[in-house]
């Protein structure tokens, strides 16, 4: 504990506090006094026009940026702007980038083994078997991931959002207490999109999600409170009804 006043309810309830974070690169201000707040257990939908800091706010959260000012803390007592990239992964925050980065050449079964936290015992390490309780956790993923069928495949040969759900399971193995995900729907059947809004929704049942999405058909299936940002800073937070409604928001992004 640092910046934080351990007497703000706000700031202890919540899994994610933003407080006037600003950002600039050469001149160009890229988030302007960015306040926004995650509580434990939330799934919250970030919308906006390219550029209007989305990734930047991202990348303060998991420390690839230090933003000039303003406060980062995460569950009520980590100052994200103190702790590099390796340390917020420690913690449990875990991102998942749009363009799905997985082992093409193994297993699905084996991407998720090698992204387990867990201790790797001698055995597993020598012989390639993982221990009980990873197992478990392995089987688990892999149905909720919907790739429970397909725990043999080469990675490579997953269609794209299966690939997409290999991924977010890679990360729900690391075990983190906040995902980050980025434009997961992006190249996706409808089919595949319907799929992905309701593994979403039960991931939200026992993590904190922040999912950044253009595609409001999908945001609208995730029925999740929307914070709309433009020039780096909030322009309209609500339902999607709500947002959607809101002048600016319709003059700046969704009119377009």
């Amino acid at each position: 504990m640092t910046l934080a006043d351990t007497a703000n309810p706000t700031l202890t309830s919540s899994i994610l506090y933003l407080d006037g974070i600003s950002v600039s690169f050469d001149g160009y201000k890229a988030l302007r006094e960015l306040s926004l707040v995650l509580q434990r257990g939330e799934m919250r939908a970030i919308i906006g026009p390219n550029g209007a800091g989305k990734t930047t706010m991202m990348d303060v959260i998991t420390g690839k940026t230090r933003p000039d000012s303003g406060e980062a803390m995460f569950d009520g007592k980590y100052d994200l702007t103190r702790l590099d990239e390796a340390d917020i992964a420690t913690l449990g925050i875990g991102r998942k980038f749009q363009k799905p980065t997985v082992f093409e050449n193994h297993t699905v079964e084996d991407n998720l083994l090698l992204a387990v936290k867990a201790p790797r015992g001698v055995r597993a390490t020598l012989f390639g078997r993982a221990e009980p309780g990873v197992r478990a956790t392995i089987d688990r993923i892999l149905v909720t991931t919907r790739l429970q069928d397909h725990r043999a495949r080469v990675a490579g040969s997953l269609s794209h959002g299966q690939k997409q759900w290999l991924e977010i399971g890679m990360l729900l193995a690391q075990d983190p207490k906040l995902l980050l995900v980025d434009e997961p729907v992006a190249g996706m059947t409808d089919a595949e999109t319907a799929a992905t809004a309701e593994l979403l929704r039960e991931i939200a049942r026992t993590h904190s999600v922040v999912v950044v999405e253009h595609d409001m058909t999908f945001v609208r299936e995730l029925g999740v409170k929307v914070t709309c940002l433009h020039e780096g800073a909030v322009l309209a937070e609500g339902t999607l009804d709500q947002v959607s409604a809101h002048p600016r928001v319709v003059e700046v992004y969704l009119g377009r």
